[in-house]
């Protein structure tokens, strides 16, 4: 009898065992895998993207000016100087930021650089300036007020008038056409970095007086592996990833160049994770379709291995 005890105590403890980890097993299985990374990469690249043309922007309008006594009203909290190379025939304005942009939406901080030949005229269509970013920190400010939302971006990026034609001359009809195409390395305010790759071309429309500028944009760049690439590089997490322009994405003027439509995919191979993202929706998470109302979120379409998913975000 006593052996039989045993043997049957032995026997419920493997099959405890046994159904332990079978249930654990199976918890880990049914595990829906972390896309904290892939979100990240999403806010990140909104941030970096919008920032960089805000800075664009203010470039844009320096070059834009037909002499350089006009310079000095524009952009808002900066300072303009120029340094003229004669033997090399070039021309470097630097501005130096110290507060709010001109729309009350940004606070900057740091220098841009742009240097470009004398005798090139930015409205001269194949006219090509090099932009660098000198320790330029964009921190968002809704209201007036910074929220702490900032990035630090130091590179270099090539810009390039392809159309020919100035964006304050349009008035409603044509359009003009730019390419960028550089290396930036971006500071977060967790203090982690993120290398960026950009190859775009930016296609401007609307009426420029009436703020309502209507900016498309697609990718250019390419690897053995993807093509279309607006950006690509490594992340926050040290992770390897590439950004595809699958149908143009538009940005408005009007709306602090946020997006409003269009399709991006982000790749990170390493960890065989997608997501496809499809700007235009609103605070419910339907699509925008008028016009008058600011675009809020974005839908994120996400696959990790065989697992998928679909979450919406804010925009940052």
């Amino acid at each position: 009898m006593k052996l039989t005890k045993v043997i049957n105590l032995l026997f419920a403890v493997a099959m405890v065992a046994f159904m332990t980890t079978a249930c654990s097993k199976d918890e880990k299985d049914d595990k829906i895998p972390d896309s904290s990374s892939i979100q990240q990469l999403v806010k990140d690249e909104i941030t970096m993207e919008s920032s960089s043309e805000d800075a664009l922007s203010d470039a844009n309008d320096v070059l834009s000016k037909d002499n350089t006594k006009n310079l000095q009203n524009l952009p808002c909290n900066a300072v303009i100087d120029s340094t003229f190379s004669i033997g090399l025939d070039t021309v470097t304005y630097t501005i130096t930021f110290n507060g709010l942009n001109c729309a009350g939406t940004k606070k900057k901080t740091g220098s841009l650089s742009i240097k470009k030949k004398v005798s090139d005229h930015w409205s001269m269509a194949g006219t090509t300036v090099f932009i660098t970013f000198n320790n330029l920190k964009i921190e968002k400010a809704p209201n007036g007020v910074p929220n702490g939302n900032w990035v630090i971006l130091n590179g270099t990026k090539v810009w390039k008038n392809v159309s020919g034609g100035l964006i304050k001359n349009l008035s409603g009809t044509g359009s003009v056409v730019y390419t960028v195409a550089g290396s930036l390395l971006a500071t977060f305010n967790d203090n982690t970095n993120r290398t960026w790759n950009v190859n775009r071309q930016f296609t401007y429309t609307g009426n420029y007086a009436n703020n309502d500028l209507t900016l498309s944009l697609s990718g250019l760049g390419s690897t053995p592996d993807y093509n279309n690439l607006v950006v690509w590089g490594t992340n926050r997490h040290g992770e390897s990833f590439y950004t595809q322009i699958n149908q143009t994405v538009v940005h408005k003027q009007k709306w602090g160049w946020d997006p409003v439509s269009g399709i991006k995919i982000h790749q990170i191979p390493s960890d065989n994770k997608k997501a496809t993202i499809t700007f235009g929706y609103d605070n419910n998470n339907q699509v925008v379709t008028d016009p008058n109302i600011r675009p809020t979120h974005l839908k994120v379409d996400w696959v990790k291995g065989s697992y998928s998913g679909t979450i919406f975000l804010a925009l940052p």
